[in-house]
């Protein structure tokens, strides 16, 4: 399996890894802020098709649980990278955690470069101040990453490396950071599968469940992912990149700066998936914004999958006859919760629900099943001879009303374009049709052809320009 070389960027808290990051990859892929420890996952971008460069959290002492999981992320990346990019503020003088810094990648017997970030301040220090740290002048840089100064000279020098030719290796070789989200050559192909859903739902522990390591960080605290996090895997031949995504609240709720940054950023992640897994809370699923946020990805046109996480918490729990039924016997909570889901998202009778646990790996598995199938479904093509007999049978089964004595006419439909399925329908007087009707229409084409988790759009055509809306959506 031939990959692209791997590149690290190391370096203490707020030295400019995220910026320098974004600069090479021509655009905001890391998020960046003047608060430390912004950057808590390893966020990964193809630089040029040429190398694949890691920006790892800021170097610290680890005080707790929380922090050394994510120190253990950065040994990881420098572990698994091919080269190693030393960064430091060059306005400042270094200290003995840069030192140390220093030490350890010069130690791992791989190439190193010092990156002196922020050459554009006049407080920038000479060389000269640097060279105790022991890396070579002719691989130290001053860039800046404001305005891109040194940054071609750089990535020139990584290009040069002569151990950063394109690396062929076995399975065994590729540790997990090497590995998640890294392009392999050919992967025109890769289904996207996002993870949408609101903080602490069990999106990070599903996603590590999904590619079986520990590639995004996971707390109890809500808000810890705050990049969209990516992993490859194959599944059944299929190369599937699942991107997990900061957890949404309302926007009322969102803090000024990162978390806004974060939520944009999921919301981007909407738009470039194929397939949103919306996560909703087993122990919480009557919640509005879970109702609003599938109604963004069907708004963007995406295929869904609603999945129901901690359902070990189920198995034992007292039934919740949250609507007040009356036949409550030999019915487990599962089974309520099912049929709440299927009230709360009546809008959504098309998305398949499934009931997960990202602790005991229950039913986890079965989303790639499902994710295959939805994608099967994005891609349906329905012949028109075949379109036109549902349109026949709709109309005679229920003829559509009008306003003012006048009758749309509807006369053939077809099918435009897939990924998500669209229809156009041609007429008279469409702009007259009910939504109800629309409604009705939609569901007998879903009779015969189910297209499970995707929404189809229509257009509406009609011939006379004086009433309707000519191309209404």
């Amino acid at each position: 399996m031939k990959r692209l070389p791997i590149v690290a960027l190391i370096g203490q808290t707020n030295a400019g890894k995220s910026s320098i990051l974004n600069r090479m990859a021509h655009k905001n892929i890391a998020i960046v802020a003047r608060e430390e420890g912004t950057t808590r996952d390893n966020v990964v971008a193809t630089i040029d098709d040429a190398f694949v460069l890691i920006d790892t959290a800021g170097l610290k002492d680890p005080t707790d649980d929380f922090e050394a999981s994510i120190q253990d992320q950065i040994t990881d990346a420098i572990e698994s990278a091919d080269a190693i990019l030393v960064v430091l503020d060059s306005s400042k003088y270094f200290d003995q955690k840069d030192a140390k810094i220093a030490k350890d990648a010069l130690r791992s017997k791989k190439p190193v470069f010092l990156v002196l970030n922020k050459c554009d301040l006049s407080e920038s220090l000479p060389l000269a101040e640097f060279r105790a740290l022991g890396i070579a002048p002719e691989k130290s840089f001053y860039v800046s990453a404001t305005t891109g100064e040194g940054v071609k000279v750089l990535e020139s020098a990584i290009l040069g490396a002569a151990s950063l030719a394109p690396v062929f290796t076995g399975l065994g070789r590729l540790s997990s950071v090497a590995t998640s989200g890294i392009p392999q050559n050919g992967d025109s192909n890769t289904l996207k599968l996002a993870l949408i859903g609101r903080p602490n739902v069990g999106k990070s522990s599903l996603f590590n469940t999904l590619g079986k390591k520990q590639q995004a960080i996971v707390s109890s605290r809500q808000g810890t992912t705050r990049d969209v996090n990516r992993v490859s895997v194959k599944y059944k031949g299929r190369e599937i990149e699942i991107l997990d995504t900061a957890g949404l609240r309302r926007p009322g709720k969102r803090e000024v700066g990162i978390e806004k940054f974060s939520a944009i950023r999921t919301l981007a992640a909407i738009e470039e998936a194929d397939i949103c897994c919306l996560l909703i809370d087993s122990t919480e699923p009557h919640v509005k914004l879970d109702q609003s946020l599938a109604g963004q990805i069907i708004e963007a046109g995406k295929g869904i999958i609603m999945v129901v996480t901690k359902s070990d918490l189920l198995e034992n729990a007292e039934p919740t006859n949250y609507f007040g039924e009356e036949n409550i016997k030999n019915r487990t909570a599962a089974d309520f919760l099912l049929d709440d889901l299927e009230r709360d998202y009546d809008f959504l009778p098309y998305a398949p629900v499934i009931l997960t646990s990202s602790e005991s790996g229950k039913n986890v598995t079965q989303i790639f099943e499902l994710a295959l199938e939805v994608d099967a479904a994005r891609h349906t093509e329905i012949p028109t001879s075949e379109l036109n007999k549902i349109l026949s049978e709709a109309v005679l089964e229920h003829l559509p009303a009008g306003l003012k004595n006048t009758h749309p006419k509807p006369k053939y439909l077809v099918q435009t374009d897939t990924c998500p399925p669209w229809f156009v329908l041609h007429g008279h007087d469409l702009g007259l049709l009910h939504w109800s009707w629309k409604r009705f229409l939609e569901r007998k084409i879903r009779e015969k052809y189910p297209l499970i988790g995707t929404p189809i759009m229509f257009s509406y055509r009609s011939d006379n320009s004086k009433r309707g809306q000519k191309g209404e959506k």
